[in-house]
């Protein structure tokens, strides 16, 4: 989560809790904090949001996986009209904890990234995993940043004909009869 922005809906799991076999987590926000999250997410409304969220060991830090299930209300960009929209997909992702010899302080640059491989591993500021921001984070990797309403169709206006500023000048020149210019 960005440093400055608050958690409006804190669920965490120290490393130590998940090395000690795992956890699985059930987590639904209440509708105010379903109201703060709409709100860091930019949308209309968050009528529903569960998670089923699996935390289990992975070298000396742990693998959050889980599904998302959310019905969020978005204005589209199309019609500026509100329509609701279900939201359901599973994420994965890997932490180590600051400081973990599994951490590489050089990923060998922007020449080595190889964009079929698994993302490298998220480095934690301590021994916490922010579940819930996980949660929000592929909540919001979900949503349309140009949302449109089921059947809404973007038609394109008329061009004018012309565009120059002189278009309107010429509309006002008297039409001569001979056809020539005149003088």
């Amino acid at each position: 989560m960005a440093e400055g922005v608050i958690d409006p809906w804190p669920s965490t799991v120290t490393l130590a809790r998940v090395d000690r076999g795992g956890v699985d987590l059930h987590l639904e926000p209440d509708a105010q904090a379903r109201k703060e999250i709409a709100k860091q997410l930019g949308i209309v409304s968050l009528d529903s949001l569960d998670a089923e969220v699996f935390l289990r060991p992975w070298m000396d830090g742990a693998e959050v996986s889980g599904l998302i299930r959310a019905r969020v209300t978005q204005t589209c960009s199309l019609t500026a009209d509100e329509f609701e929209e279900p939201v359901e997909s599973r994420f994965s992702v890997r932490v180590l904890p600051a400081g973990s010899e599994n951490t590489s302080p050089d990923e060998g640059g922007d020449l080595a990234l190889d964009p079929d491989a698994d993302d490298p591993p998220d480095v934690l500021d301590g021994e916490v995993v922010d579940v819930s921001a996980y949660v929000i984070e592929h909540l919001a990797l979900e949503l349309d940043p140009f949302p449109r309403k089921p059947g809404a169709v973007f038609v394109q206006p008329p061009e004018p004909v012309e565009l120059s500023p002189f278009a309107a000048l010429k509309a006002l020149k008297p039409k001569s009869d001979a056809g020539g210019e005149e003088s």
